[in-house]
C-alpha cells in the first residue's frame, strides 16, 4: 500500500507500519496569470492564500487560557510568553468580591510541559490549552 500521509498516526492506529518514505513534498498553490487578472478571482485566490498560510503559521502553536486574581496578575502575566502580548479581560464579578481576570496567550507547543506549572504556582487558575487551526497576522 502507498500512501500520502502528514503524521503516519492513522496508519499507525490501523495497525500498519511505515516501511519506507518514497517521497517528501510541500503544498504549493499555484494561481493561472489570467485568473488573476481578474479582480473577483484575485481576491478569491489571496483568501485562500490568507488561509493556507495561517494554517501553516498554527503548527506547532497553541492557545493557552487561564484566570487569574488581581492579586496575582501581574505575578502571573510576567511568567507568559506570548506572540506579541497577552490578552486581559476583567471576569464578571456579579457578587463584588474578589476580582478576577482572564488571560489568553497563543504560545509554542513545546513551552506548555513548563509553563503551565509554572503558570499555577504563580496563581493562575482555570488554566486550559487548546490547539490552533490557523494564525493570520
Amino acid at each position: 500500500v502507498v500512501e500520502l500521509t502528514e503524521t503516519g498516526q492513522t496508519l499507525i492506529a490501523n495497525g500498519l507500519r511505515i516501511i519506507e518514505t518514497i517521497c517528501q513534498s510541500t503544498t504549493q498553490l499555484i494561481a493561472n496569470r489570467k485568473a488573476l487578472a481578474e479582480p473577483w478571482k484575485r481576491q478569491k485566490i489571496e483568501s485562500l492564500k490568507t488561509l493556507l498560510l495561517g494554517a501553516v503559521e498554527a503548527e506547532g502553536k497553541v492557545g493557552v487560557k487561564l484566570n487569574g486574581s488581581k492579586a496575582n496578575l501581574q505575578h502571573v502575566i510576567s511568567v507568559l510568553p506570548a506572540m506579541k502580548r497577552p490578552t486581559v479581560s476583567q471576569l464578571w464579578n456579579a457578587q463584588g468580591g474578589e476580582e478576577w481576570w482572564a488571560v489568553e496567550v497563543v504560545i509554542e507547543e513545546r513551552q506548555v510541559k513548563e509553563l503551565l506549572p509554572k503558570l499555577k504556582a504563580a496563581g493562575a487558575r482555570d488554566l486550559i490549552e487548546y490547539p490552533l487551526n490557523k494564525v493570520i497576522y
